[in-house]
C-alpha cells in the first residue's frame, strides 16, 4: 500500500527551476507534518524542507531564498518549489510524513520512493 508518491524530478541547468509533489493517501492523513529530504550519494540524508499542519514552514539554511514548500490540504499534496537550483542540489528528494515536524528523520513515520534531481553546471 503506497502511502507517499513524489514526482516533478529530473535533469535542469543551474540557475533553473523545478517543482517537486508529493501526494499522500487518505490513510496517513492525520500525520500533518510533511517534510523534503535529500540524500546525495556519499552523503547523509538531509533535511532541506518542512510545513507543520499549521501551515509554520522550516527550511535548511543551503536552501533559504530559493526552494519554498508549501501545501494543497484539500488535495493531500505537497509541493517544493525550486528556484536558482545549483549543482550541489543534485540529489535524490525523498518526501516524508509525520505527526509533528522534527529536524530528526527517525520522527518520520512514512516516506515516498524518491525522485531524482540532477543540476548541470
Amino acid at each position: 500500500q503506497v502511502m507517499l508518491v513524489e514526482s516533478g524530478g529530473g535533469l535542469v541547468a543551474a540557475g533553473g527551476s523545478l517543482r517537486l509533489s508529493c501526494v499522500a493517501s487518505a490513510s496517513i492523513a492525520s500525520f500533518q507534518a510533511r517534510t523534503w529530504y535529500r540524500q546525495a550519494p556519499g552523503k547523509r540524508r538531509e533535511l532541506v524542507a518542512g510545513i507543520t499542519g499549521g501551515g509554520i514552514t522550516k527550511y535548511a539554511d543551503s536552501v533559504k531564498g530559493r526552494f519554498t514548500i508549501s501545501r494543497d490540504n484539500a488535495n493531500s499534496v505537497v509541493y517544493l518549489d525550486m528556484d536558482n537550483l545549483k549543482a550541489e542540489d543534485t540529489a535524490a528528494y525523498y518526501c516524508a510524513a509525520g505527526r509533528t515536524f522534527s529536524w530528526d528523520a527517525l520522527t518520520y513515520n512514512y516516506w515516498g520512493q524518491g525522485t531524482q534531481v540532477t543540476v548541470s553546471a
